[in-house]
């Protein structure tokens, strides 16, 4: 009966792991309808899993029943079916496909599960709008390309799981219902039935319970840790992601840099085939901005920044002269052989760009077959020009693109200017990779939103300790034993050397405005659990779904993701959130007020 297996139909291998040695073996093969293709006294379907694709072949030596089922065989149908293996027929061989060379002759075929036509094509690299995909998330995760990501990642971390235990990490979970604490993102609060009006938050990170365990004595911890942050959504974020979790007592900054750059040239040789030079390049913060225009700089091109604001500091161009003047700095790309590349409209359209990063506007200068053209070279004399140019480097064929700001919005808006042009000049090649840690991040920026200092990575994070006396004079100035590792651009991980004395701690939230009694309130436990001994330990956390994508040279995290959120932090499929029901908000003594939508 179809839809129900009787007798011998244990499968005997997955699609796509056939070949030609097996010429002549009786087997089963279970799957997916791929295509089903009627040529009259033939029909061939090609049948998927995960695996692969192969072909199954009905003819005129078919039986009847089983070649008129075979004819009403649509896409998506799941079957079992039993026959032969043979050669493909002479100029019917697909050297594209694995099993191109074989068919299978089929001389019993189940039916196990018929199927409606599917909102789309379930094919590789599908062009189809992202919100139809995550709607019918199942049949999306059913493309060979969805589903050679998932399990490269399940390979990921095995193979991060590998590494960590052979070198002496202990696995251990920690819990993902825990105390709100409102420093850095907005947490996910989780209502308590037995305690009324008290919450739980879920985790953004394990950092203090991975803390607590290196007080515990357990020397190296990692987890595979779910991790959850109420904040806006872009390409390589999500509500819920996943990181690869560490810590490490009794090391220093070099130490955690030697396990993360050992366990990195692991994964690249084991998955890639990338046999990865360490130690891997290292550039402090001040310098990544200074010539990148960013913390996150993509290596694979040049178009360093270049600060020209000694050489424009007194010219006649009030643009230059006037920003210099009120302490802001004037710097440039150059775009080396790029001047025929960029039309007047495109220059235009750059200007616009920057402007999404407060930049007023952008100057440039172009030398094209010996003409040149510009925004500002008038302005200036042709000595001040000359000095430009051999600062900036411009030579026939160049391009430069000048900011004048502050520092924070020339860096913003030329480190994002330099990323975009490469990757218009076709630069960003996936299959190559940059690697670099950045390292001595400023420990607190002023936040002008809550009017004080906020931590730039969190607020156990240890000064550098000539830094320290800073904090009662100039906060700003002090760094941090912080790192993060940079792939091709994107901000892969990071990490710290922790606090372990209760005196620098109770300093820090000091500094960051926490009352003794506030401070108490929420890391009480934290400060008590240093007075019984606390070892030196600092730690690291990769984003799991952040590394897959880079490891695949993939742009969107959703691509590695089974079920992700969209921009909105919904999930289409499921459609949630959604409303609660009105007994489970009672029992948990919770009214939903409806916010009333402003008028315009």
């Amino acid at each position: 009966m179809d839809g129900l297996m009787t007798g011998n139909y244990k499968r005997t291998r997955y699609c796509g792991e056939f070949t030609a040695k097996d010429i002549g073996s009786y087997v089963c093969v279970m799957g997916w309808t791929q295509r089903q293709r009627d040529l009259g006294s033939l029909i061939f379907i090609d049948l998927r899993d995960r695996s692969g694709i192969i072909q199954l072949a009905f003819d005129e030596n078919t039986d009847a029943v089983i070649f008129k089922k075979a004819f009403g065989i649509r896409a998506e149908y799941v079957l079992c079916a039993k026959g032969f293996v043979r050669a493909r027929a002479e100029g019917a061989v697909n050297l594209s496909r694995a099993t191109g060379e074989i068919e299978i002759a089929v001389d019993e075929l189940n039916i196990l599960s018929a199927a409606e036509t599917p909102p789309f094509e379930i094919t590789e690299n599908s062009d189809v709008r992202m919100e139809l995909r995550l709607k019918h998330r199942y049949l999306d995760l059913r493309r060979p390309d969805l589903q050679r990501n998932i399990m490269a990642r399940s390979k990921i971390t095995k193979l991060t799981r590998d590494f960590f235990a052979d070198n002496g990490f202990v696995d251990i979970e920690t819990p993902n219902l825990i105390k709100p604490t409102p420093e850095g993102a907005r947490d996910y609060l989780v209502p308590s039935r037995i305690h009324p009006g008290n919450f739980y938050a879920l985790p953004q990170s394990p950092q203090i319970y991975k803390q607590l365990l290196m007080l515990a004595g357990f020397d190296r911890y990692m987890q595979i840790a779910r991790c959850y942050r109420d904040e806006d959504l872009r390409a390589d974020r999500q509500p819920e992601f996943t990181q690869i979790d560490l810590e490490m007592s009794f090391v220093n900054q070099d130490d955690i840099f030697y396990i993360i750059e050992h366990y990195l040239k692991y994964l690249f040789k084991e998955f890639k085939d990338i046999d990865l030079e360490i130690p891997l390049l290292r550039i402090p913060y001040q310098e990544a901005m200074e010539r990148f225009g960013s913390d996150k700089p993509d290596l694979r091109f040049g178009f360093e920044l270049v600060n020209i604001s000694e050489a424009v500091k007194n010219c006649g161009f009030k643009v230059f002269a006037g920003t210099v003047a009120s302490g802001g700095s004037v710097r440039g790309i150059n775009i080396t052989d790029g001047a025929d590349k960029f039309s007047r409209k495109e220059i235009d359209a750059l200007t616009e760009f920057v402007k999404t990063y407060n930049a007023k506007g952008l100057a440039w200068y172009k030398n094209l077959n010996g003409e040149i053209s510009s925004s500002y070279a008038k302005f200036l004399t042709d000595k001040e020009n000359e000095t430009v140019n051999t600062a900036l480097n411009i030579r026939e064929g160049d391009i430069a693109f000048i900011v004048a700001d502050n520092d924070n919005v020339v860096f913003n808006s030329l480190g994002a200017l330099r990323n975009n042009i490469a990757k218009k000049l076709k630069l960003t090649n996936p299959s190559e990779y940059k690697l670099l840690w950045v390292t001595d991040f400023p420990l607190l920026e002023y936040s002008e939103e809550d009017k004080r200092y906020v931590s730039k990575h969190h607020p156990f994070t240890m000064p550098v300790a000539e830094d320290i006396p800073f904090l009662e004079t100039d906060p700003e100035k002090v760094r941090s034993i912080a790192y993060d590792i940079v792939i091709n651009g994107t901000e892969a991980g990071g990490g710290s050397i922790r606090i372990h004395k209760a005196e620098i701690q109770s300093k820090i939230f000091d500094v960051l405005g926490l009352t003794k009694q506030e401070a108490n309130d929420k890391f009480g436990f934290l400060l008590e659990a240093f007075k019984y001994g606390t070892p030196p330990h600092g730690g690291f956390a990769f984003g799991l779904d952040r590394l897959t994508a880079l490891l695949l040279g993939l742009e969107d995290i959703r691509d590695v993701i089974a079920f992700p959120k969209v921009q909105n932090a919904s999930e289409l499929m499921t459609k949630s959130p959604a409303p609660a029901d009105k007994k489970s908000l009672d029992e948990l003594g919770i009214a939903v007020v409806k916010k009333e939508e402003s008028i315009s």
